[in-house]
């Protein structure tokens, strides 16, 4: 697959993008390196001036980076421009706060004294996806940055023209070359890059199927790397929750990004008590979203990304169908020019099905009912994913009993699952290993070197 700009909202191919050279690439790694020697000798003061610098413009351009989204990957204007301003939080928040997470550490031991340190380790590949084209990139990068750390970015082939927007930003904002260099990569040449000795970190943000593949070849050139991949969030509803907000916050969690989000939740599982009043609520107000043009001010969900995503997932409701399920709106692909999928809601789907399970990328719902504690969690963990959870209800004494036995990364209590630059951010299972964001996602990719003095 070339690297290409295509409206997803009426198919047309904008313009191709061809792969990197190998003069290019040798350049682009040879110039990465250089510029690690000298940011890795700069002070927390400097490095945190070019983040906030970075931050400006990522707020003064939210609105042109917003259309560049829409046109690429048809995000809604108004969640591409809060996009980059998201983007911008990240910068600050590390700009903050990263000297504090790298200080030293003092240590007990047999010596005088000892310390911990966390220094900065070298050139980092992002392997990066399109759904959230500019957010994924920085809440890599900025941590990166405030580490010592200088990135190669390999971006996904269908959001081009948003990887050289994010290298323009980054070189306008006054960075040294070679802080992050975008390069068109082939799947092939990516996996050389890897093994480059250049190369000392991977990041990936993407599929189980690709972090197994990258996780392989990056393990056997003993390269650190932290993967984000896909999830089948539950959102568990009981008897007592406010139903009225649990299911605003279901529809916004589901349908956010049209669906094509992680950490979306992508199973509803709701206390038999109350399914009829939810299921009832949560077809009328998904009914009502209002879907289409992406540069239409009134959208709220967009098109999907590309013709196979969109038949994906036509695939996968079809499958559901076939096992039993029942849609009560949606779950046909429109007649019209683009890859748009209405939003969609299915019940009766049994639970044990394999679709019931799968990662859902676009907005469909299936819904399903539990009858206490321990059938709710069984439900919840019957998944190879585990990302988050989102859990509803207002009995402490429940929350403090469910926290520790649902299988995820993260749980969030009454409200929406979501990433923030102050909470360490990732998954395990088939969801990936190792953290991004607060302090944990600082230092996954520094060297933590032991100080020992006689």
């Amino acid at each position: 697959m070339t690297y290409r700009t295509l409206d997803p909202s009426t198919g047309e191919l904008i313009e191709s993008f061809g792969f990197a050279t190998a003069d290019e690439i040798e350049h682009a790694l040879t110039s990465t390196v250089a510029t690690f020697e000298t940011w890795r000798a700069t002070s927390h003061a400097e490095r945190a001036r070019l983040l906030e610098r970075i931050a400006e413009l990522l707020e003064s351009r939210a609105e042109d980076l917003a259309r560049i989204m829409a046109l690429e990957m048809g995000k809604p204007l108004a969640q591409g421009a809060g996009e980059a301003k998201k983007c911008a939080l990240v910068c600050r928040y590390y700009a903050k706060h990263g000297e504090r997470f790298l200080s030293p550490e003092p240590a007990e031991s047999d010596g005088s004294e000892a310390a911990v340190r966390f220094e900065p380790l070298g050139p980092i590949l992002a392997i990066m996806p399109w759904n959230f084209p500019l957010w994924q990139v920085f809440r890599h990068a900025a941590p990166a940055f405030a580490a010592g750390n200088t990135v190669v970015l390999k971006h996904a082939p269908g959001t081009p023209r948003c990887a050289m927007a994010i290298e323009e930003l980054i070189r306008d904002a006054g960075a040294p070359p070679g802080l992050l260099h975008n390069l068109f990569l082939s799947n092939d040449q990516a996996a050389d890059v890897i093994r480059h000795q250049a190369i000392r970190g991977v990041t990936l943000t993407g599929s189980t199927r690709a972090g197994r593949v990258v996780g392989a070849i990056a393990s056997a050139a003993l390269k650190p790397l932290v993967l984000e991949l896909g999830g089948s969030d539950p959102f568990i509803v009981f008897a007592d929750a406010d139903l009225d907000r649990a299911v605003d916050v279901a529809i916004a969690s589901r349908c956010l990004n049209s669906g094509q989000s992680c950490i979306a939740a992508k199973r509803f599982l709701i206390d038999a008590a109350i399914f009829a009043d939810f299921r009832e609520r949560f077809v009328e107000r998904m009914r009502a979203k209002p879907w289409g043009d992406p540069r239409d001010p009134n959208t709220e969900i967009g098109s999907l990304a590309r013709e196979d995503l969109r038949d994906a997932l036509h695939d996968q409701v079809e499958r559901m169908r076939q096992a039993g399920g029942r849609t009560l709106c949606g779950g046909a692909v429109p007649d019209r020019p683009g890859f748009f999928y209405p939003p969609t809601v299915v019940v009766d789907l049994p639970p044990h099905a394999d679709i019931a399970s799968e990662e859902l990328f676009g907005p469909v719902a299936p819904l399903f009912t539990f009858d206490d504690e321990d059938h709710a969690v069984t439900l919840a963990n019957a998944t190879d994913y585990g990302l988050g959870a989102s859990l509803w209800t207002h009995d402490r004494a429940r929350i403090e009993r469910l926290i520790p036995r649902l299988d995820t990364g993260s749980v969030f209590v009454n409200g929406l699952v979501k990433s923030d630059p102050r909470l360490p951010f990732g998954g395990i299972k088939d969801s990936g290993i190792g953290r991004e964001l607060g302090r944990d996602g600082i230092r996954e990719f520094v060297n933590i070197k032991t100080v020992w003095v006689a």
